[in-house]
């Protein structure tokens, strides 16, 4: 079959030693009126991990033209990035037609293989697995195999290739078949969903997303609970898992980094605005804050978590004037409908609770939707109680990186189906996601902890948060794929 990335790519050298592949690459494109190209660097682990190699080490990244910018990218430069636009990385980027990557992102990976793994289905009417979804699944096959294509083009004998995420789960079989030389990993940063969730995929495509991460080396997760979730499905559907190994590497926060970057002029300009908006109790002390940083991902529970404030409040009239939810919500994958209703939802709420609690001196709710980094920061260094209450994620870093910000210790309400949890739990107010009387409950005993037990749980959440930071959680990875 014919490659679905750009007819204008380059001709290869073939010599890199080292690869990562992902959706999102370190560096996206704009284009301005005359026509003129901007490039700006992304962050993460990832970055951070890659940098962490060497520039000798003969790295490439391959990635997918997300808009218009970087599909011009493409055109000019053939797919071969700039290493003055990626801060000297080499980068790969493909230029997949746009109907291709929209089937294959919106219509599979976000819409399918996203809402399976984190069990969000509304099942008595969805999914349904028809006609239309079995065109944009081979649109999927197609955008898999455009990756699967480059790397094999780029790679160097016996290269280590680690893949990225739900949206690339064909790429190492794939891979592995055009190139049997490589060491293969992949990296799942979602849960992974229990048998019975899983299969409410189709049969072969379940079975299909199972064959293809296990044409890795290894299959790799962010806890031993979705990595088991995993085995339990190729046990199911396959018998076994192979030859392929499993491995656990939960990625931390880069301590060093957000020390840093917490304490720079931006950022004290946002922490003075928002004790403004903040402001002092009848007492005049500052009021103490419960903060949330999200983006409007249905799985990150923002809603529920603005009813167990509300509840708080009804139930417990003491905290109000003394209390304020700043509530970071920042717009995700706004073109779904279901997440456009998502994020018009929360606003709706957090108007609510304004409109039944609020005084002419005090917004129960500061909301912001625009996103900030500078202003999230300044938000963990104000922050008295982090609540991170999501219905499942893999991870969650903003768990982790609040109690290496906060300025005077921070009580953790964390949700015990949050990957987070494993590392985190003992130091945290655990709570089901979906009860919210206990979680008002727990943002009540967050707000009534004594200093000093705060600081030494907030001393232990940092020092569990930052044990594996980025660099060492992909360095890790390449030294057991090597191995």
């Amino acid at each position: 079959m014919a490659s679905a990335y750009d007819s204008t790519d380059a001709p290869t050298t073939a010599d890199a030693a080292v690869l990562v592949a992902s959706n999102r690459g370190p560096v996206s494109y704009s284009l301005t009126d005359d026509g003129a190209l901007t490039a700006r660097r992304g962050g993460g682990g990832l970055v951070s991990g890659l940098s962490a190699i060497g520039p000798d080490a003969g790295a490439v990244w391959v990635c997918a033209a997300l808009g218009d910018g970087d599909r011009e990218a493409v055109r000019r430069t053939g797919g071969r990035l700039d290493p003055g636009d990626t801060g000297g990385q080499r980068v790969r980027m493909l230029g997949i037609p746009p109907d291709v990557y929209a089937d294959a992102y919106n219509g599979v990976a976000n819409s399918a293989l996203w809402f399976v793994h984190h069990m969000l289905f509304q099942t008595p009417v969805e999914p349904s697995f028809g006609p239309e979804f079995r065109a944009r699944w081979a649109s999927y096959e197609t955008y898999n195999r455009a990756f699967a294509e480059a790397l094999a083009d780029e790679a160097g004998e016996g290269a280590a290739v680690l893949v990225q995420d739900y949206h690339l789960a064909l790429v190492p079989g794939m891979l592995r078949a055009l190139r049997p030389d490589l060491r293969i990993g992949h990296f799942s940063h979602t849960p992974w969903a229990p048998v019975d969730y899983f299969r409410l995929l189709p049969d072969d495509i379940a079975r299909q997303l199972l064959r293809g991460i296990l044409g890795a080396d290894r299959a790799c997760f962010l806890t031993r609970r979705w990595a088991d979730a995993f085995t339990a499905c190729c046990d199911e559907l396959l018998g076994g898992t192979g030859n392929t190994r499993t491995g656990v590497h939960g990625l931390g926060a880069d301590g060093d980094f957000l020390r840093e970057r917490a304490h720079r002029p931006d950022v004290d300009d946002r922490m003075a605005a928002l004790r403004e908006q903040i402001g002092t109790d009848p007492s005049g002390a500052p009021r103490r804050t419960v903060v949330r940083v999200d983006r409007t991902e249905l799985s990150k529970n923002i809603v529920r978590g603005l009813l167990a404030y509300r509840t708080l409040l009804r139930e417990r009239p003491s905290w109000r004037e003394r209390v304020v939810h700043v509530a970071f919500a920042y717009p995700s994958r706004q073109d779904l409908a279901v997440y456009r209703d998502y994020t018009e939802r929360v606003r709706q709420l957090a108007d609510e609770v304004n409109a039944e609690f609020g005084t002419d001196g005090w917004t129960p709710v500061v909301l912001h939707v625009e996103d900030d980094f500078a202003r999230s920061l300044a938000a963990y260094r104000l922050a008295d109680v982090a609540l991170v209450n999501p219905i499942r994620d893999g991870m969650n870093l903003v768990a982790k990186e609040v109690p290496v910000v906060s300025d005077h210790g921070c009580a953790l309400v964390l949700s015990r189906e949050a990957g987070a949890y494993e590392e985190l739990g003992e130091d945290a107010l655990v709570v089901n996601p979906y009860d919210i009387s206990a979680t008002a409950q727990a943002l009540h005993e967050a707000l009534s902890m004594p200093d000093d037990e705060r600081a030494r749980r907030t001393k232990r959440l940092g020092a569990a948060a930052t044990a594996l930071p980025p660099s060492r959680w992909f360095l890790d990875q390449l030294t057991e794929l090597r191995g």
